[in-house]
């Protein structure tokens, strides 16, 4: 029994380290996600979650600390997606 509570418990806590981004804002076509994670995963996440959400992907605005501004940007308004500076926008093919 106590064994089962160690493995449990050991795995709750590792899935919650692995959880290090969420949104905190979502407004319109903007998004606040507070992240300890590395950038391109940061990245990553906004633009999964602007796709989610029916825009083509997230364009970086700022960064403050931990907090991470993002843009969802919408194909037809001829924007432009900015990543966060030293990372990358994964191209998806049609």
């Amino acid at each position: 029994m106590k064994k089962i509570l160690l493995l449990t418990s050991t795995c709750g806590l590792a899935l919650i380290g692995c959880s290090s981004s969420q949104i905190n804002m979502s407004m319109g076509n903007m998004r606040l996600i507070t992240s300890s994670a590395a950038p391109q995963e940061v990245m990553d996440f906004a633009s999964t979650t602007c796709k989610n959400d029916f825009y083509q992907g997230a364009s970086f605005l700022s960064k403050a600390g931990k907090e991470y501004r993002f843009k969802c940007v919408k194909a037809e308004e001829n924007e432009i997606l900015t990543p966060i500076p030293g990372t990358t926008i994964p191209t998806t093919t049609k």
